[in-house]
């Protein structure tokens, strides 16, 4: 590949996560529904350089989910082998509320008859389940965490922590999450 060719690719892979990133923020404002306009506009690209990306919406919202997923996986490796498994599942946990909260409005996008929609929820489970089993299981052997918490069930908890709504924003989201972190932990 030519210098000339390199620099485009590179240039457009700015562009397309400079998308992901705006998107992102847009649908925790907005929700998935909101304008394309917003988005370019966070993006600081034109609408034309959103539909090159994206020529559809929901591949769009798609796309930002799966990065979100293999972000909050990824992560999950890195602090796998943490000396202090109680930061490691805390941070951990931060970043699945954050993705969690930036589903604004995914449940109706998933209902959809939409191609790829129906296999977010369970990329979700295929790859989080894993990741936060790698720290509940590090926390278990080190005996800091009790060993009824599974990650399934710990997700589910946080996840049900998590649906937002009037009078319940995401500093109440995050603030119960750590009470419930708090009680798994064996000691203070």
């Amino acid at each position: 590949m030519s210098r000339e060719g390199g620099a485009r690719e590179a240039a457009a892979q700015r562009t397309h996560q400079a998308l992901l990133t705006a998107a992102a923020q847009v649908f925790v404002e907005q929700g998935v529904n909101a304008p394309i306009r917003a988005i370019a506009g966070r993006a600081e690209v034109g609408l034309g350089t959103v539909y090159r990306h994206f020529p559809h919406r929901a591949e769009l919202v798609i796309a930002v989910y799966r990065h979100q997923i293999d972000e909050c996986a990824a992560l999950a490796t890195e602090l796998a082998d943490s000396p202090d498994p109680r930061g490691a599942l805390s941070r951990w946990t931060d970043a699945f509320v954050e993705f969690l909260v930036t589903k604004h409005g995914l449940g109706a996008a998933l209902q959809s008859e939409e191609a790829g929609f129906s296999t977010l929820h369970s990329l979700m489970l295929d790859k989080l389940v894993p990741a936060c089993g790698l720290l509940v299981d590090a926390a278990v052997a080190r005996g800091r965490l009790d060993p009824g918490v599974n990650a399934y069930v710990l997700m589910r908890a946080i996840g049900n922590l998590c649906v937002l709504g009037p009078g319940y924003e995401r500093e109440d989201a995050r603030a119960m999450v750590d009470r419930l972190l708090a009680g798994c932990w064996l000691e203070a």
